[in-house]
């Protein structure tokens, strides 16, 4: 009996170049193999001829006309063709590159052929050899492979794997649960998942690995929030309430009350002994910066130091031109560290921030060099957080003596992925715009009727306004068909002529011209802007009233949402027009859906349903759990459930040290080195 941990060359047929060509599929032991489940099956049914459609895939049964005959041509090709009669009807049958099915197909014996029919040809492209039984069915297991390896050779290997150890596949969840829940012993679970007897069969082995994927997850991010707000990392930030409520008295408008709220909430998970770990949400223009600001202020009259990191260069000196605004006259210092600080100012940044002498750094990327040394940090904030990975962020918190940590994003996550990417963090959510604000008017039209929005902007541009258009590539493709921004600039040019001043500003320009291009915006010396997505976060230009984005069906809701929220920034109308002309359904819906919600919450949830939780921002870069069997989003219900049960099992702090629960231990330390958002 061979053990899980050992290597996948023990098996049969597995050399050297097969095990290379198994390890870039992630197998390398028999439990990766055991492991490495369908993305998805074919239920195989026997149909006769009138009920099949042209290219579908099915079984036909029927007798050999002819013994098979097999032609060899090229390196290693092969045809193999035989005759059968179904239905009265004569249906020529070829395999490619199976001539080893040549014994298994004899003159006037009933064969069982899945394959595809070609409806015009009369004949089937075999795939696979049935059972010919009577009522046989099959539900064929499909796994993602690639050009080295066949799906026949990854299936008969599990079936070698299950055969030789699959009663080694241990029990990892409770009894209790087994039962509360009905679920299916994990050994008989993983053969249904490869080999089902049944549809149903297969759909309750799938029930039970999700909810032990979910139950797991739930497990470590409950151990991972205790962790993260230990009483032994954290430290009371005794800030200066009074000194801060002077300093709020002083600001030109009035706070929410959900901005008051947040703000309550932050502070006091500072002032407490625990180490604060809080993710902030906010919709476009809800006013998650000033919040952040007040935070940082706080921290300052503690003594501490404070850091904002942003993902961009023209976000992070934005916030840099709006803090140095807001602390004026108040002793607080505050610097810009990126890229594109020279070095003589470099130096005596990082000479000033290792003194002490300043007290809220600002920048990129950058701030995570280890050059950068701070004196006494306090209170790191990541905005946009899911634009960097978890080693980045977690470097800036080792900056200083685990510092409370704040989390920004204003791309609202809907509660189905804060339950699983964000577990492990309190949510504070500002679900207010500042007064005044007005919707932003959305609709969309075809491409055709694009002069006509120029026209409709130049009336805009006329009354003093500016507005942005918005493309999705920098320059012209040979791959999709999607207008550039170069082209779009010199077509603007040329239509408003001397009347109006068109800028363009994307990713590939170096960071002086960036900075150059968005103070003229911002002056008012330019009235168009032509832009990629570089403008997608943060931004801020009230004047802009209007925005034209080109093939808005290549964008996703959350993004499409994230660039409309650089317009309605102050108490004027805004406009937002999606040019677009989408092929897909899907694309219509989309666009559809913008016309008619400015609630970023409701379109994340739309988002989530159509994209799914890996391209919703990108799963790598978010932290999102890579479920094998699980969907976040379909089994949500699930996922709440074992949640729940989580929460129930951790209330128990002698847990671990129970005989029932030892499998389960031993199952949450490898789930949570396989997590690739826990540090």
């Amino acid at each position: 009996m061979m053990s899980l941990t050992d290597s996948i060359s023990i098996l049969s047929g597995v050399g050297e170049k097969r095990m290379e060509v198994l390890k870039t599929l992630g197998i390398e032991t028999i439990n990766d193999l055991l492991m490495y489940f369908p993305f998805r099956y074919e239920d195989i049914q026997e149909k006769s001829l009138e009920e099949i459609s042209d290219q579908e895939k099915v079984v036909l049964k029927g007798i050999a006309l002819s013994d098979p005959v097999v032609n060899f041509y090229g390196f290693k090709k092969s045809r193999l063709i035989f005759r059968m009669m179904v239905d009265q009807a004569v249906v020529t049958v070829t395999f490619f590159n199976q001539p080893f099915l040549k014994s298994k197909i004899h003159t006037s014996e009933e064969v069982a052929i899945f394959g595809k029919w070609d409806a015009k040809r009369k004949s089937l492209t075999g795939l696979k050899v049935m059972a010919t039984k009577d009522g046989d069915e099959e539900f064929a297991p499909i796994y993602s492979v690639n050009k080295q390896i066949k799906q026949q050779t990854l299936v008969a290997l599990i079936k070698q794997a299950i055969d030789l150890s699959g009663d080694e596949v241990e029990e990892n969840l409770p009894q209790y649960l087994l039962e509360k829940y009905r679920l299916m012993p994990k050994d008989q679970a993983v053969k249904a998942m490869h080999f089902p007897e049944s549809i149903e069969e297969n759909k309750l082995a799938r029930r039970r690995l999700a909810f032990e994927e979910f139950f797991l997850f739930q497990m470590n991010m409950i151990q991972l929030k205790r962790q993260e707000t230990a009483k032994e990392f954290g430290h009371a930030i005794q800030y200066d309430i009074n000194q801060l409520k002077e300093f709020i008295k002083t600001l030109p408008f009035e706070l929410t009350c959900a901005q008051k709220r947040v703000v309550n909430e932050i502070c006091a998970d500072m002032k407490s002994p625990y180490h604060m770990h809080r993710l902030l949400q906010g919709d476009v223009g809800s006013g998650k910066t000033m919040v952040a600001a007040l935070a940082l202020y706080a921290v300052v009259t503690a003594g501490f130091q404070g850091a904002l990191m942003v993902p961009t260069e023209i976000l992070a000196e934005q916030h840099m031109e709006s803090l140095t605004e807001l602390f004026k006259g108040s002793g607080v210092d505050v610097a810009l560290l990126t890229s594109s600080t020279k070095a003589k100012a470099r130096r005596d940044i990082l000479e000033r921030l290792s003194q002490g002498e300043i007290d809220i750094m600002v920048g990129t990327h950058s701030l995570i060099q280890d050059e950068v040394i701070f004196n006494r940090l306090g209170l790191v904030i990541t905005d946009e957080q899911h634009r960097f990975g978890v080693n980045q962020r977690r470097i800036l918190r080792e900056k200083g003596d685990q510092p409370d940590v704040l989390f920004m994003t204003a791309t609202p996550i809907p509660r189905t992925l804060a339950i699983t990417a964000y577990g492990e963090m309190d949510v504070s959510v500002i679900d207010e715009l500042p007064a005044g604000r007005k919707p932003i008017e959305t609709r969309w039209v075809l491409p055709k009727q694009m002069d006509s929005v120029l026209e409709s902007m130049e009336r805009l541009l006329k009354s003093g306004q500016q507005a942005y258009v918005i493309c999705p590539l920098i320059e012209e493709s040979e791959i999709l068909d999607v207008k550039n921004a170069t082209e779009i600039y010199e077509h603007l040019s040329t239509f408003f002529k001397s009347r109006y001043q068109v800028g363009l500003l994307h990713g590939k320009m170096k960071s002086q011209e960036k900075e150059e291009i968005m103070a003229n915006f911002k002056d008012n010396q330019t009235q168009v802007l032509v832009s990629t997505t570089v403008i997608e976060v943060g931004v801020n230009v009230p004047n802009a009233t209007m925005m034209m984005i080109i093939d808005a069906d290549r964008f996703g809701l959350a993004q499409l949402h994230q660039l409309r929220g650089r317009v309605g920034r102050d108490s004027k109308a805004s406009y937002c027009v999606l040019v677009a002309n989408p092929k897909s359904e899907q694309g219509k819906e989309r666009m559809k859906i913008m016309t008619e919600s400015t609630d970023g919450f409701v379109l994340s949830e739309k988002d989530l349903e159509m994209r799914g939780p890996g391209d919703f921002f990108g799963a790598k870069q978010s932290g999102l759990p890579d479920f094998k069997v699980g969907d976040m989003v379909a089994d949500f219900i699930m996922l709440e459930t074992a949640r729940e049960e989580a929460i129930l099992l951790w209330q128990d702090n002698q847990w671990v040290e129970k005989v029932e629960n030892k499998e389960l231990a031993k199952s949450m330390a490898k789930h949570q080195g396989d997590l690739i958002y826990l540090d």
